[in-house]
């Protein structure tokens, strides 16, 4: 029986963690025409929580407090459930959906698209900014964004740590840049949900990653598929390091989650021969974990023809594609811990000050599927995955 109300996380305005207020009777969504009701077992946590509730989103004045606006109004109002990458099972069904579809498990497909087109999404925003999301028992979302993933190896706080708002940004960079199987990528914050995911995605596609990182995190980036690992703490002769592991050749293109001071040097790392390339450079920049501005010469940008994307989630058609590759086992969760729900406060700092064995994904869970689907992901039960 579905309760009338729930247990949720409301984010009560842009703040601190204080902002976070635990819930026990906030209603249950129903679902609406062609929604199911999904009962959430996992949702994984993302940077744009903590950016969100911050409100570290600025476009025009650098010290603006405030959140994704593209569609030309902001769409985050108060009290807002967070929470992105959900995974859960259909509870119920609104109207037209297929009552077969009651126990499926999912993983959601976490934009809230403007229209219905397939290949582009010009105004993105995202449940748990513009709608409320998964930091809570239940959600009511589109019958055709709850994807169904049965993969019996998956647990479901390792399908949330698959999910669509690391691995979507992720293949966005990777599409708009052109990436093409031969070539050499440079992923940066290669640690994170959205970096490690880009080096899945590179082997996959045929390219070769190299990451950016801590250097006590390259046995754990080399195991996923990197091909060498590049120590971050020291930015001094960056091009002359990377030759070492590239054999002498520029980056065809760098995967950026950090800009700042570091832009000027992924630029260096690509144009230092050009006779050597096949294609453009290119700068694929979806984070700004190291600054959010960044001072470059243009002169530099259009003598050497460098092309920058930016970019913000992705497309239907790339959500599915991603959706068929985990399916088929192609990709692999990288999942560093649970937390209860109740103690997203406790997650939340964790993941601020998070320490050098930290890679992969948190994934939040609530209270109430706590010993089935988190406590055998919780820090001190999963030693091999912290």
């Amino acid at each position: 029986m579905i309760p009338k109300t729930m247990h949720a996380m409301l984010l009560t305005g842009h703040g601190g963690v204080e902002k976070l207020q635990y819930s026990q009777t906030t209603p249950t969504p129903e679902p609406g025409p062609g929604e199911v009701l999904v009962r959430v077992t996992a949702t994984a946590k993302n940077n744009t929580d903590r950016k969100a509730r911050e409100g570290l989103y600025p476009t025009k004045d650098k010290g603006e407090v405030t959140s994704f606006q593209m569609g030309g109004s902001p769409t985050l109002t108060f009290p807002r459930i967070q929470g992105a990458d959900v995974v859960g099972h259909v509870a119920a069904v609104g109207a037209g959906v297929d009552e077969a579809r009651i126990g499926e498990r999912g993983l959601l497909d976490f934009n809230l698209y403007a229209d219905e087109r397939r290949d582009i999404n010009l105004t993105p925003d995202y449940y748990g900014h513009g709608a409320d999301g998964g930091f809570a028992e239940y959600i009511a979302v589109p019958s055709d964004q709850f994807h169904h993933v049965d993969n019996s190896d998956l647990a479901d706080a390792e399908l949330a740590a698959m999910g669509m708002c690391s691995y979507q940004t992720a293949l966005h960079m990777l599409t708009s840049a052109r990436v093409k199987a031969g070539e050499r990528i440079l992923v940066t914050g290669a640690s994170g949900g959205v970096g490690t995911a880009l080096i899945q995605l590179c082997r996959i596609m045929g390219a070769t990653p190299y990451a950016l990182s801590q250097a006590d995190k390259a046995e754990a980036l080399l195991a996923l598929g990197a091909e060498a690992v590049l120590d971050r703490s020291s930015m001094g002769s960056f091009t002359e390091r990377a030759k070492k592991v590239t054999g002498g050749h520029p980056f065809d293109a760098v995967m950026d989650l950090a800009g700042g001071e570091m832009t000027n040097a992924f630029i260096d790392a690509m144009i230092f021969n050009m006779k050597d390339r096949a294609d453009y450079p290119r700068l694929s920049i979806a984070g700004a974990s190291a600054g959010n501005l960044s001072e470059i010469m243009w002169t530099r940008v259009y003598l050497y023809q460098v092309q920058i994307f930016g970019v913000s989630h992705g497309t239907r058609e790339e959500a599915e594609q991603l959706i068929a590759w985990i399916r088929g086992g192609q990709l692999r969760p990288v999942l560093h811990a649970a937390f209860p729900l109740s103690k997203l406060h406790e997650a939340e700092r964790y993941f601020v000050d998070r320490n050098s064995n930290y890679l992969g994904k948190i994934v939040i869970v609530p209270d109430a599927q706590w010993e089935e689907h988190g406590a055998p992901f919780a820090l001190s039960a999963s030693p091999e995955a912290n």
